[in-house]
């Protein structure tokens, strides 16, 4: 008997409360899946629904048991779902970046990895984009090789490379005055669309410190990528920073913003590293686009 088909059946029946409903949800006939339910309860011994005119309802048993169909059923859904990240996982390379970098970087670093591997071809590389607190998460608990974080950030007993600074862009409204020579201090008046604090605390601090040694103190608008930030500064709300060289958006007005607003990040891996020529090209990928 095919257990796990004939619970999905019963929760089906008991969440629909009509075996027409429920075979219409399951994409099947009524006559097939009540003979599944009767077959279940045969197995089970225990009657699980009581059928009537206007529909079905659950016995003592069935409302007892069907919490525990339930978990049954979701366990099943998380096992096969591992297995097939396991499958993809198989001989790959795991990396984590920050929405900070740009499409065209990412792309960059993992064409470097690709290229560094003895057999390109051979080589699969499986990018997650998330937050720094959530790669140093992930790097530190296995579910990553190594990652691009923020710097600063708490990192734990992670190994890191030195510090890697990426030039970045000042993203203006074409329609502000700042438009015309786009300047840090031009950007009075306008929030900033950045990552929020809780993407990575330390990072977030020190770009307010920065802002506010040359003598801005805006508010902040959550933009976790390029997408948020251009479509903040083309509505004009707020003026952004980008890594990307290329940026380029309507409504939009582009210029460097200098040193002391670079993109600092680092790449972090366990001690040891599952993959230490990995963790290497990244690094030096990294330096070659900063």
């Amino acid at each position: 008997m095919d257990l796990l088909r004939h619970l999905r059946f019963f929760v089906a029946v008991a969440e629909e409360g009509h075996f027409g409903h429920a075979a219409d949800r399951l994409g099947m006939t009524q006559p097939p899946l009540s003979q599944g339910v009767q077959r279940l309860e045969g197995h089970l011994g225990v009657t699980l629904l009581i059928r009537g005119t206007r529909g079905v309802r659950l016995t003592t048993a069935g409302a007892d048991l069907l919490p525990r169909a339930r978990s049954l059923l979701a366990g099943a859904g998380d096992f096969t779902e591992a297995a097939r990240r396991q499958r993809e996982r198989r001989g790959a390379v795991r990396i984590g970046v920050i929405a900070a970098l740009g499409d065209r970087q990412v792309a960059g670093l993992v064409a470097a990895l690709r290229a560094a591997a003895p057999d390109p071809a051979a080589r699969s590389v499986i990018v997650t984009t998330a937050p720094t607190v959530d790669l140093v998460d992930a790097v530190a608990g296995g579910r990553l090789d190594c990652a691009v974080v923020h710097h600063p950030a708490l990192l734990g007993d992670l190994r890191t490379s030195q510090v890697v600074k990426i030039p970045r862009w000042l993203l203006v409204p074409a329609d502000h005055p700042a438009a015309a020579k786009p300047t840090i201090r031009a950007v009075r008046g306008l929030d900033c669309a950045t990552a929020p604090r809780a993407d990575g605390t330390a990072a977030f601090d020190l770009l307010v410190d920065t802002l506010r040694e040359r003598g801005l103190d805006p508010g902040f608008l959550p933009a976790p990528g390029d997408r948020e930030a251009l479509s903040a500064v083309a509505a004009g709300r707020a003026f952004a920073l980008s890594a990307d060289p290329r940026v380029r958006a309507p409504g939009v007005v582009a210029a460097p913003a200098g040193d002391a607003l670079a993109l600092r990040v680092r790449v972090i891996w366990p001690d040891p590293a599952p993959q230490p020529d990995v963790c290497e090209a990244l690094e030096s990928a990294l330096r070659e686009q900063s």
